[in-house]
C-alpha cells in the first residue's frame, strides 16, 4: 500500500515540475527574463579552411583540434577553467571535427564513425541550452546513436553520426525559445552541413536528420529542398508550420514523444505578439499534422538516446531506413 502511494506521489510530483516548467517557458516571451550576460570569453576564429573533401578530411580534423586547443589556452588564461576544460577534451587527438568555433558559447560538428565510406548518415540537431559548456550530454547521444547503429545496422553497410551543434542555441527559458529566429538562421547552416556531408560521403549516402526539441524547428526550417531521406522530430514543440507537407520536402517526416517529457504541456499555438510570431502551431503528433508518428517509451525530455530505450532503437531504424521495423504506440 505505501509502495503505490510513494508512486502516485512521484507521478503527481512529475506533473507539477512538468507543468511549471511549461508555464515558465511561455512566460518567458511577455516576460522575458534579465540578467547579467555572461562575459566574452576569448577564443581565436575558427581555422580558414576549404570545404572538406574525403580526402582532406583528416585535415580538417586536425586543424580544428588545433583550434580547439588554442581556445583552451586563451580561457585558462582569462580564468574560465570550465570552458578550458571543455575545449582541452575538443582537442583530444581521438576527436573528429568538422567544424570548431571557441568563440561566445561556441559551436562545433563532431564526426563519429568513417564519413568518407558511410552509407547512412545521422545527422543529430540539438535543442535549446546546448553550446561548447553542456556538449558533454550531446556528445553522449551521438555516441549512443553510433553505437546503436553499429550494432543494428545490415553487413556491409557503413554508418557515421553527426552531432551538428552549428547555430546559437535558445536558453529553455527565454523569449527566443518560442519564436522561430534562432531557427531561421540556422536553417541556411544546416542545408549548407547536408550538401557538404553529400560530397564527402558521396551522392548515394543517405542522410536521416533527427531533431529534438527547438533543433525540430530547424529541421522544419531547413527541410524545403533538403537532401535527406528521413526528418525525425522527437520532443517537438512544433514546427513553425501547419503539416508535414507544408515543409515541402520528399523525406519522410516523423515524429514522437516520451510519456513523461514536459513539452506536451507547451500550448501548440501561434500569434503575433509584438511583431514577432511566438509559439510553433500544430502538434506534429497530432492527426493533422500528417507525420508518421513512432514509439517513444516512457522517457522524458532529455531521454530519447538512451541507451536501450525504445525511441533509440527506432531511432536508428529510421536513420537505417528499416521504416518497416519502428514500432508504433
Amino acid at each position: 500500500m505505501a509502495s503505490g502511494t510513494a508512486v502516485r506521489w512521484r507521478r503527481r510530483v512529475n506533473r507539477v515540475r512538468r507543468t511549471v516548467l511549461a508555464a515558465l517557458i511561455c512566460g518567458a516571451v511577455v516576460l522575458p527574463l534579465s540578467g547579467a550576460a555572461r562575459p566574452e570569453i576569448p577564443a581565436p576564429a575558427p581555422a580558414a579552411l576549404a570545404v572538406p573533401t574525403a580526402g582532406t578530411l583528416d585535415e580538417a580534423y586536425a586543424a580544428n583540434r588545433a583550434n580547439a586547443a588554442e581556445a583552451s589556452r586563451m580561457a585558462a588564461a582569462h580564468g574560465d577553467r570550465h570552458r578550458a576544460a571543455a575545449d582541452r577534451s575538443m582537442a583530444d587527438p581521438s576527436r573528429r571535427l568538422l567544424a570548431f568555433d571557441g568563440r561566445g558559447a561556441g559551436l562545433a560538428t563532431e564526426i563519429f564513425g568513417d564519413l568518407a565510406h558511410a552509407d547512412r548518415v545521422a545527422v543529430l540537431v540539438p535543442g535549446s541550452d546546448t553550446n561548447l559548456d553542456t556538449y558533454g550530454r550531446f556528445r553522449a547521444a551521438a555516441l549512443s546513436l553510433h553505437r546503436q547503429l553499429a550494432e543494428e545496422a545490415p553487413e556491409g553497410t557503413s554508418t557515421a553520426v553527426v552531432a551538428w551543434l552549428g547555430y546559437e542555441t535558445p536558453g529553455t527559458v527565454s523569449a527566443t525559445v518560442a519564436t522561430t529566429g534562432r531557427a531561421d538562421r540556422a536553417a541556411p547552416k544546416l542545408r549548407a552541413l547536408v550538401d557538404t556531408l553529400h560530397g564527402i560521403a558521396g551522392p548515394t549516402a543517405r542522410v536521416a536528420l533527427l531533431c529534438h526539441s527547438y533543433g525540430s524547428v530547424v529541421c522544419a526550417r531547413a527541410a524545403d529542398g533538403l537532401d535527406a531521406t528521413d526528418i525525425a522530430l522527437v520532443g517537438s514543440p512544433g514546427t513553425g508550420g501547419d503539416s508535414a507537407a507544408g515543409l515541402h520536402t520528399g523525406a519522410r517526416v516523423w515524429a514522437a514523444r516520451g510519456a513523461d517529457d514536459w513539452v506536451e504541456h507547451v500550448p501548440h499555438l501561434s500569434a503575433d505578439l509584438f511583431g514577432t510570431t511566438v509559439g510553433f502551431g500544430t502538434d506534429p503528433l497530432s492527426p493533422d499534422f500528417g507525420a508518421r508518428v513512432f514509439a517513444a517509451g516512457d522517457g522524458g525530455h532529455s531521454d530519447y538516446f538512451d541507451t536501450g530505450s525504445v525511441s533509440l532503437t527506432n531511432l536508428a531504424r529510421i536513420a537505417l531506413g528499416e521504416v518497416t521495423e519502428v514500432t508504433h504506440d
